[in-house]
């Protein structure tokens, strides 16, 4: 009895220190997973790496059926992936049917390194950075016993010269609620790593039971663009597993994810050149329609909490929380308007622009003062005779009271001989500019002598007038008076002063005229020259 209860004891202590052993292997987490969880085989996973099988193996694998095997070394390593040789998957051209395909990367999209099927085992495969993606296959027929795979992780040769990796810090964020923001600078501001440290953070967001998680990116930028080695911001659904990586970042746009759980994780990683990396997300959490009552719909199967409407941030996909938020918006100017302020201001504005008016009225009414501007280098002689030209008078003989019969007497042939005296003083005391321009040729031919005057025609009086006899004006017993239209033109010549003191009595008249005017007066003042010397000499003959 004694030796049965102590083989108990024997017993109950083996089966505590395998199962501790167990708990110890399963509690080892690298961060690799597979798709569906359960249904895939076997997984070991280990410190330094891990084993993973396909459904059933070594017993042939079930017919449909397609898992995805992730795998994901630590930072600044690489993974090593060997297939045992009791491999076996159904033959085919390019591998279409049953078959093992290997991408380098966390996605199916990520470049693909080979497609393998038969009976010959994969090669030696190396990824070239942190992640493979393998994803086995199997269509309804001909089934086989699959395959059985070894990984271990390995330092990346990229940074080999950096040495070993130093243990990372402890970075781990806990966030919930309707809304929330997720950004870098929490690791700085929490003190979780030192600038100069490469940095592994998560931030956990919980939502509630039943809901899901909408991302929506603020900012975003990578230090070193492209280069996923050394920086990028991955989005989770549902754990921080790899299985289980929804979306990750590295380039230079970072797009909205839309989570379908309640539990979202956001991971950064950046090494020591790349801590200027940064990114601000505004998560909200919501529920599918129908909508509850104290909820607001999105219009886009989201039903968010009514608090979050007008709160000037936008937590729908599309801006409908935001619209028609005026009553909620901070009060302008406009808004603290009343009506006795606005009295005030149309008062204001109409006594402004009455005032306008009178001062427009005024300006028209007013005469204005025109200004010449005169520069005091300007001799205004120079151009005396362009802009004022010289004025013309007209000569004629005029009776004064009707002429008695019979011949003139000796008093009045000395008062019209002092007359004549005195107009040829005052035409040949002209200026250069009459005698010559404007007289031209006549005036020579009247230079002559004045008795021959009467024997010669003047050729500047028309033939018919020539031919005509000189008629005495009034009879010879007559007063004539030689009634002059001064020339005035500016000159200063002292026989023109002389004349004009002579010619004092004379009345004068001036005139602007133009130049048919002036040849007309030229004209007549020839002719009453000639006729006045006819009768000269017919009376003192």
């Amino acid at each position: 009895m004694v030796h049965g209860r102590r083989l108990l004891h024997v017993i109950a202590s083996l089966l505590v220190l395998g199962l501790s052993g167990a708990t110890k292997k399963t509690a080892v987490k690298n961060n690799s997973g597979v798709q569906p969880a359960g249904q895939c085989g076997t997984w070991v996973k280990e410190p330094e790496g891990g084993v993973f099988t396909s459904p059933n193996y070594p017993e042939k694998y079930p017919p449909e059926r397609e898992c995805i095997y992730i795998l994901e070394a630590a930072p600044k390593q690489c993974i090593d992936l060997f297939f045992d040789e009791k491999y076996s998957i159904e033959p085919s051209w390019e591998c279409k049917f049953d078959h093992i395909e290997v991408r380098d990367g966390p996605f199916g999209f990520s470049p693909i390194i080979g497609r393998y099927c038969g009976q010959e085992s994969p090669l030696y495969v190396r990824s070239s950075g942190r992640y493979l993606w393998i994803k086995f296959v199997a269509d309804g027929e001909l089934e086989a016993i699959g395959f059985s795979a070894r990984y271990n992780f390995t330092p990346d040769p990229d940074f080999k010269d950096l040495g070993s990796p130093k243990p990372l810090p402890l970075c781990e964020f806990e966030l919930g609620g309707p809304q929330g923001i997720v950004e870098s600078v929490q690791i700085n501001k929490e003190g979780k790593a030192l600038l100069t440290e490469a940095v592994d953070c998560k931030w956990f967001i919980r939502a509630p039971p039943g809901s899901k998680i909408y991302l929506r990116f603020l900012e975003y930028e990578m230090h070193n663009s492209n280069e996923c080695k050394r920086n990028f911001v991955a989005v989770y659904d549902g754990s921080s597993s790899v299985e289980d990586l929804k979306n990750k970042f590295c380039s230079t746009v970072a797009n909205d994810v839309m989570l379908v759980s309640a539990l979202g994780v956001v991971r950064m990683w950046a090494d020591e050149g790349s801590r200027k990396s940064k990114f601000r997300i505004l998560f909200t959490t919501f529920q599918e329609p129908p909508c509850e009552s104290d909820t607001f719909f999105c219009h886009s199967n989201m039903c968010i909490n009514h608090t979050l409407v007008c709160n000037g941030i936008q937590n729908c996909v599309y801006p409908w929380d935001e619209n028609h938020c005026k009553e909620k918006r901070k009060a302008n100017i406009l808004d603290n308007l009343n009506n006795t302020n606005l009295a005030i201001i149309g008062v204001t504005c109409a006594i402004v622009f009455i005032l306008l008016i009178v001062s427009v009225v005024v300006q028209i009414k007013q005469p204005r003062k025109k200004y010449i501007v005169r520069r005091e280098d300007f001799d205004p002689t120079m151009f005396h005779e362009v802009f004022e030209p010289p004025h013309y008078e007209l000569c004629t003989l005029r009776s004064t009271a009707p002429a008695p019969p019979g011949p003139p007497t000796p008093a009045e042939l000395a008062d019209l001989a002092e007359d004549l005296e005195n107009y040829h003083r005052l035409r040949w005391s002209s200026s250069k500019c009459v005698r010559d321009h404007h007289c031209g040729s006549h005036s020579s031919s009247l230079r002559g002598s004045r008795g021959n005057l009467s024997t010669r025609g003047d050729p500047a009086l028309p033939a018919d007038m020539q031919s005509q006899p000189i008629r005495v004006l009034g009879g010879p017993a007559a007063r004539r008076n030689i009634l002059v239209m001064k020339h005035s033109y500016s000159q200063d010549d002292g026989s023109d002063d002389g004349a004009d003191d002579e010619l004092e009595g004379v009345p004068t008249t001036s005139h602007r005229l133009t130049r048919h005017d002036r040849d007309g007066q030229r004209f007549c003042l020839i002719g009453s020259l000639s006729r006045l010397e006819t009768e000269y000499n017919t009376t003192r003959v």
